[in-house]
């Protein structure tokens, strides 16, 4: 394939995934991320595995990139997404004597 088709694919890649993302419910976001993040483990063990095959210097040096970049992205979102489903947690019932319940309440 030719450099020009290659960079051809990669834009419509890129606007087909934008357009496809963007109409994605905020409900679904959250399932969705999970599953990705699940995807992405499976990338970044494949990294792990190709790091034993590599031949050079240069070959090691991308691999460590990508499998650094991976585990951020991995972890990343992993946080994301337990601090999304960490807005849909009941709040915990505040004793009535504290400050914070107080404060809720107002003056009296």
């Amino acid at each position: 394939m030719s450099t020009v088709t290659e960079i051809a694919i990669l834009v419509l890649a890129a606007f087909v995934g934008f357009e496809v993302i963007s109409k994605v419910p905020n409900t679904l976001h959250t399932p969705l991320m999970s599953g990705t993040n699940a995807i992405h483990g499976i990338v970044l063990l494949g990294g792990l595995l190709l790091m034993h095959e590599a031949v050079g210097w240069f070959e090691h040096l991308l691999l460590v990139v990508a499998i650094a970049f991976g585990t951020i992205n991995i972890v990343g979102g992993f946080l994301v997404t337990d601090r999304m489903l960490g807005m849909f947690k009941r709040k915990p019932d505040l004793p009535e004597g504290s400050a914070a319940a107080d404060e809720i309440e107002g003056p009296e």
